[in-house]
This record gives structure tokens, C-alpha cells and sequence, in this order.
């Protein structure tokens, strides 16, 4: 496994040299963060799923959130239903970030967060720490949850406790749903390839009422680091996120809390 990655050609670079700005939001860059913490959301989510992280963390640990093409201010753009792709363009936006960097994803950016970890580690840049949530272990096989059509998605959305502005919002709705659809396809189509565990340690974080994944569930992702694995199960559902800032704040920084002393 690692030699295949480290064998496939990198994402191709913007000819400005404009990767970092088109896929990394820094919502409070810090004069010298110790840790730069790299950030994916949600399958249909944005970097600004992120900020109140990022608030919480600086100045010390600078958050990178990634910008996924196909929403916001990149909604212009096609969205990337592959994974491993998304993977490639996130490590492409890192070459010029200096320093220790850590990775977090929620639900479908953990499976984000784990491949580009593996991209760092084949090119001589491994991170620190991989923090996932709400997601099951890349091994787990592929993803089930596949819908199709606009009430479908909806239905989803409900089941997992999207936002209820966005879901009484039709026109909200209409920009919202087909770069939900596209990350839902790239998840269906992902397939992952045996390799060695990765080198730094996974910490995985699942709500205690979580309706697609639970704490057993995640406790595969062990079998992905050689370097050490904790779990930590928190109240709430999909999004607990939203509701357990705080401690999830806690748990960040005691996975990185070798590069912050």
C-alpha cells in the first residue's frame, strides 16, 4: 500500500500556486501554532462546520479547515465524488504548511482524513495524530447508505439530525442537495486497500445515539494505527459536535498534547 501511494502522481497544483487557498480556510491564524490541525466534514458539510473548533483551539493549534468544491464559495465548482481524490487534492494544499500537523474528520471526512493520512505518511510527512468521529473503520466495508432521490436525502437528513433551517429551507435545500448526493456517491463507490497501520495514534469520538454507527463500531479503527488507540463516547447523536464543544475541545488537545508542552 505504501508504495503504491507513494507511486501516484499528486493532485495537480494550481498554476498560481492558489491549492491552499482554494481547499484550506483559516478562520484564526496564529503568529506560531505548535500543530496545524486539518479539518473535513460531513458528507454535503463545509469548512465552516469548523469554526467553532478553530475558535476554541487558537492560538496555538491553527485549524485548516477544508473547503470541499461544490458549496459556498467554491458552489461554482464540480464536486468530487472520490474519495481517494479528495484525499490527493488535501495533501497537494498541505505541501507548504510548515510544522506538525494532525488531522480530524466527521463521518464521511474521517474516511477523508484517514486516506490523506496515509498520503503523509508514504511521502515522508507523517502526521501526528488522526482524529476520527462518527464513522466507521475504512475496513468496515463500503458505505449502505446510498439515496438517490431529493426526499430520500431528506429522510436522511432527519434520521441524522441535520440542521432544521436547512431542512425547512427548499431553496436552502436545493443548493444543499447535490453536493450531498455527490459525497454520498463518492462513499458508496470507496473501497479500501489493505496496507500497513498507520504510525500515529487514532483517537475516535462517537455520540451515544448515533443512528448509523456506534462505539463498537468504532473501536475498529484500533486496527488502523500501530501507535496507540482511545475511544471516547459522548452524549448525543450524529452531530454531538454541535453540543459537546467543549470536551471534544478536551480530547483534541490531549491527542496532541506531546506538541504542546
Amino acid at each position: 500500500m505504501t508504495d503504491s501511494l507513494a507511486a501516484r502522481p499528486p493532485a495537480p497544483a494550481d498554476a498560481d500556486g492558489s491549492a491552499a487557498r482554494r481547499w484550506l480556510r483559516r478562520w484564526h491564524p496564529g503568529p506560531s501554532p505548535r500543530v496545524s490541525l486539518v479539518a473535513l466534514a460531513h458528507a454535503g458539510g463545509s469548512a465552516t462546520a469548523w469554526h467553532p473548533l478553530s475558535q476554541a483551539l487558537a492560538p496555538d493549534v491553527e485549524t485548516l479547515s477544508v473547503q470541499y468544491p461544490g458549496r459556498l464559495d467554491r458552489i461554482g465548482e464540480r464536486s468530487v465524488a472520490d474519495i481517494p481524490a479528495l484525499a490527493d487534492h488535501v495533501v497537494a494544499a498541505l505541501a507548504d504548511v510548515t510544522g506538525p500537523l494532525a488531522l480530524i474528520g466527521h463521518s464521511m471526512g474521517s474516511t477523508v482524513a484517514f486516506e490523506a493520512a496515509r498520503r503523509l505518511e508514504a511521502a515522508g510527512r507523517p502526521p501526528v495524530a488522526l482524529i476520527v468521529s462518527a464513522r466507521t473503520a475504512p475496513s468496515a466495508g463500503p458505505f449502505r447508505h446510498l439515496e438517490r432521490d431529493d426526499e430520500a436525502l431528506i429522510e436522511e437528513l432527519r434520521l441524522l439530525g441535520g440542521s432544521e433551517v436547512l431542512l425547512e429551507n427548499r431553496e436552502l435545500l436545493r443548493l444543499a442537495l447535490p453536493p450531498l448526493r455527490s459525497d454520498f456517491a463518492a462513499l458508496a463507490a470507496y473501497r479500501y486497500e489493505p496496507g500497513p497501520p498507520l504510525a500515529c495514534p487514532v483517537t475516535a469520538l462517537v455520540g451515544d445515539r448515533d443512528p448509523r454507527v456506534g462505539p463498537g463500531e468504532m473501536r475498529d479503527w484500533a486496527d488502523h494505527t500501530d501507535a496507540g488507540f482511545a475511544l471516547h463516547v459522548l452524549p448525543g447523536g450524529h452531530f454531538y459536535l454541535q453540543d459537546q464543544l467543549d470536551a471534544v475541545v478536551r480530547l483534541v488537545r490531549e491527542s496532541l498534547a506531546a506538541h504542546l508542552d
